[in-house]
């Protein structure tokens, strides 16, 4: 997969996780989950994006690194919504 087409997964994946969230119930439990996933989601998009523009490979390194860690959140934040039965 080249840097293109992984810019383009995570950019829907935001634009899915945008949907999803406004989708939830307006409780304050499923709106702070909610936020916090999107949050965390988005990220994952404009952090990928960043190591994308050709600078060293520790920076890039460091970098995807951010991205992995966001998705592992974003992961926390989805298995709460289905667990808790929210979604």
């Amino acid at each position: 997969m080249d840097k293109d087409e992984m810019k383009a997964r995570t950019k829907r994946f935001a634009l899915d996780t945008i949907q999803l969230t406004q989708s939830l119930p307006t409780t304050p439990t499923a709106r702070t989950i909610g936020h916090r996933l999107l949050r965390a989601e988005t990220s994952v998009g404009a952090n990928y994006r960043s190591p994308c523009q050709g600078k060293s490979l520790a920076d890039f390194v460091a970098k995807l690194g951010i991205v992995a860690e966001e998705a592992d959140e974003c992961q926390y934040w989805t298995e709460l919504l289905l667990e808790s039965e929210i979604l």
